[in-house]
């Protein structure tokens, strides 16, 4: 394998010869300047032309275009076509008729007709660079301009100026089999083009056109004598008959590599390293294999293909590989290194436990870790293992509770402004934003003061706007949509939510991408627009998919949108098979928020299941892990408000009130204004059950058009239908003043009145709650609706109506039975 020399790059010279002589017309100069940018120093001007052009570029950009750049290394490396691509539409700057810059392209390729003139090529480059001062003054010339003509010359220091002046380094260096080699790759990557040189320039259509030296000698030695001076020239190109090439059939022989240098192999691991640690994507299929092609030449393979083989089988979710390339990647790094780099080993080593389920084993590699980093006043890596723990120890508290409490920095506050300051000290920037946001999640975690987490959000938003850290967006917005989240502003947290999708997915993570795209879709189940929800999940790009741990939780979330829709449905069947398959994930599998959510909702399977036993067992045990982990405030509240709901499943409403005031109290301190108003039903249903009416259609009265704001149609339903039943109350108490022998007759009538506006009232109130439990497809409760609209319309008189409820009613109830088999 060449170290930097290919044909590719000679394309590449030819193609800046031809600017500095100003062959390229004015409009084809922004193009061959960013195709020769975006090949040489990794810059895409294209996207810079105009704000508008760049709104609408970054805008259309797909998780595929990142990897435009290897893809475009590949082809130019293995094909001359990209070359053509760029140069056929451009006409040449003479405008000679039919003359395009493609042909004067080809004469300067074509025009190394010998190992000779590829000789004199490398040697007359270094005019193109203009001169330094000492050989000025060597010349007696006080400036260029005199003997330029006009033509232009690159800076030794530009992008362009180095990129020559380093291929004219190297070619000099290169002993005479290298060149030889060189020259022979060269002539097989030209060759493509040969029947449309020959058909341009007959005069040069000749069998051995592609060597002038073979052509000339033809005459001389004869043609048979030529044809073997050939092979033994060219080897294996030629065989088995040099008509091959002349027909511009060249291609790759068993046992012959491709056209690659080491640079472009070293250039292509970095970029795929870097899209690989920036956005958390596995390698496409068809780039992956078209890599290991590239490697096939080299006798030496790179250290960082380790890595990069290590990252892959990491994402993939294959440990033993992964492991196994990690170990082989530090083991050839650090045989001239001594221990220098030992702790970033011991650092990967964690990682990948830790995302492999091996969380005690991950514990004590970190802990290693910190020794060595300590030991070798790595402050970097210290810091960055104690962010590590931290986070680990949020989601696996009884794994780190003893290190907690022998640590000096006491409790998880004191350690974020410990590690606040430090990043701060060292400029790491990045460390320093997430421990902001750490220290907002942590007040809404213990219920403390919002506007305190509201302060820590803006210093990180800050932070990250003046340090330009575009990959911190995700992790900046997926904060922000758990804050309003919390408020209960549904509308503020959508437009979060597409905010992000809109302008910053393309800069970000994929697990961000990945997680907001499931907010989103959760707050549109919420709405009751699960087709929405579903093909939200379904435009996720497929290849990000492919990262073992991205696809188990997309599989995860799809598989809690489809069980909460079978819930509503009451579709039992389904929802035991879903639950079979989800209560398999544990803590090692996913994140604790997750698995929680999944037990809630095995609890209110349960409920439906008439199992209250275990439901209210299930309800205990949670609520004693909880406090033993000290772990969210509002999963605290979730459980209490879940325990409560139990109390009136089993016709005992009023022994939730102490729970549901516990509910309500803690909700109102944290600021949770969603968990706020269930606790609110919660109570409002033990008022109704004790016959306070008015309580409690004066509570819920107050808190509905808040409900409204959430955009959780199940919670609106749900008041709407607790509402309904304290009307109904209400009505009751009417009736009883209206037939009372100790009422006046004035009483009577009003009373008669008051029932009959509160049943209406009743009416209204059960058809919003219709109305919402039919968003979410919730039968069960519908039909309790449909059931409760049938009697208070018999109450009223109208027995069509009654009648039309009724029929309703059963039509839904043998639709369940149906479902259900």
């Amino acid at each position: 394998m060449a170290r930097f020399l290919t044909p590719a790059k000679i394309g590449l010279l030819a193609l800046i010869e031809l600017y500095v002589e100003g062959a390229v017309p004015n409009e084809g100069i922004i193009p061959v300047i960013n195709f020769l940018a975006s090949n040489l120093i990794d810059c895409d001007l294209s996207a810079a032309q105009s704000p508008n052009n760049s709104s609408n570029n970054n805008k259309n950009l797909t998780p595929a275009d990142r990897w435009k750049k290897a893809e475009s290394t590949l082809r130019l490396v293995t094909s001359i076509k990209d070359f053509e691509t760029l140069l056929s539409p451009l006409a040449a700057a003479d405008k000679l008729p039919g003359r395009r810059l493609w042909d004067r392209f080809l004469e300067k390729l074509w025009g190394l007709d010998s190992l000779h003139k590829l000789h004199e090529f490398f040697v007359a480059i270094p005019r193109l660079l203009c001169r330094t001062k000492e050989e000025l003054r060597r010349l007696g010339l006080e400036d260029e301009e005199g003997e330029l003509g006009g033509r232009t010359r690159l800076g030794r220091n530009s992008p362009f100026g180095a990129f020559v002046r380093r291929a004219h380094v190297e070619f000099v260096r290169l002993k005479f089999e290298r060149v030889m080699e060189l020259w022979r790759v060269f002539v097989r990557y030209r060759q493509p083009t040969a029947g449309y040189w020959a058909r341009r320039h007959p005069q040069h259509g000749g069998r051995l056109s592609f060597d002038q030296v073979l052509t000339e000698g033809e005459g001389e030695w004869g043609q048979k004598e030529t044809g073997e001076l050939a092979v033994v020239a060219y080897g294996r190109m030629l065989l088995p008959a040099v008509g091959r090439l002349v027909r511009g059939e060249g291609g790759l022989e068993g046992g012959e590599t491709l056209p690659v240098s080491s640079d472009d192999v070293e250039g292509l691991l970095e970029f795929q390293i870097e899209q690989i640690q920036k956005y958390g994507n596995r390698i496409p299929p068809q780039i992956r294999d078209r890599f290991r092609n590239f490697l096939k030449g080299s006798h030496t393979v790179p250290s960082l293909s380790h890595y990069l083989n290590f990252s892959d089988a990491w994402r993939s979710g294959d440990f033993p590989t992964s492991f196994d390339y990690l170990h082989r990647y530090f083991d050839y790094t650090m045989q001239n290194r001594d221990r220098l780099f030992y702790q970033y080993a011991l650092m990967n080593l964690a990682i990948v436990q830790s995302d492999f389920g091996c969380h005690k084993e991950a514990v004590a590699t970190m802990l290693e870790t910190v020794s060595t980093a300590r030991e070798n006043r790595d402050t970097t890596c210290l810091n960055f293992a104690l962010n590590w723990f931290f986070h680990f120890g949020r989601a696996h508290p009884h794994l780190v509770r003893e290190l907690e409490n022998n640590s000096m920095l006491g409790s998880g506050k004191e350690t974020l402004a410990f590690l606040r300051v430090k990043a701060k000290e060292t400029g790491m920037w990045i460390l320093w934003s997430s421990a902001l946001q750490s220290e907002a999640k942590l007040c809404l975690a213990n219920g403390e003061s919002v506007a305190v987490a509201f302060e820590h959000m803006v210093r990180s938003s800050q932070l990250i706007v003046e340090r330009n850290m575009k990959t911190m967006m995700g992790a900046q917005i997926s904060m922000a949509i758990a804050m309003w989240d919390r408020l209960g502003l549904s509308s503020m947290a959508s437009m979060a939510c597409q905010v992000f999708l809109s302008c910053h997915a393309r800069n970000s993570v994929f697990d961000d991408e990945l997680k907001i795209t499931c907010r989103l879709a959760g707050l549109l189940a919420g709405k009751g627009k699960y087709e929405e929800a579903f093909a939200m999940l379904e435009s996720l790009d497929q290849n990000s998919l492919r990262s073992a741990r991205p696809n188990q939780y997309w599989h995860l979330y799809r598989g809690l949108l489809k069980l909460r829709r079978d819930l509503h449905r009451n579709n039992l069947p389904a929802v035991d098979t879903l639950l079979a398959q989800l209560l398999q994930t544990g803590p090692e599998d996913a994140e604790p928020d997750t698995v929680f959510i999944i037990d809630t909702l095995h609890i209110e399977a349960l409920v439906r299941h008439r199992d209250f036993d275990g439901a209210f067992t299930k309800i205990d045990n949670m609520m004693a892990n909880l406090g033993e982990n000290n772990r969210d405030v509002a999963l605290r509240i979730r459980l209490l408000i879940a325990k409560a709901h139990l109390f009136d499943e089993i016709n005992r409403p009023e022994k939730g009130f102490t729970i549901a005031m516990r509910a309500t109290s803690m909700a109102w301190r944290a600021l949770n204004i969603p968990l706020l108003w269930q606790a609110v039903g919660a109570l409002a249903n033990v008022l109704n059950s004790l016959s306070e009416f008015s309580a409690a259609a004066q509570l819920l009265l107050s808190v509905l058009p808040r409900v409204l704001e959430t955009d959780v149609s199940f919670t609106a339903g749900t008041l709407y239908n607790l509402l309904a039943d304290a009307r109904m109350g209400q009505a009751g108490q009417f009736f009883c003043t209206a037939v009372s022998d100790e009422s006046t007759e004035l009483e009577r009538q009003r009373g008669r009145r008051r029932q009959r506006e509160m049943m209406m009232r009743a009416h209204a109130a059960l058809e919003s709650a219709y109305k919402y439990f039919e968003r979410v497809e919730e039968v069960e409760k519908q039909a309790e609706v449909l059931a409760k609209m049938a009697t208070v319309m018999r109450g009223l008189g109208d027995e069509g109506l009654s009648e039309g409820y009724a029929a309703r009613y059963l039509s839904l109830r043998r639709e369940v039975e149906r479902v259900n088999g």
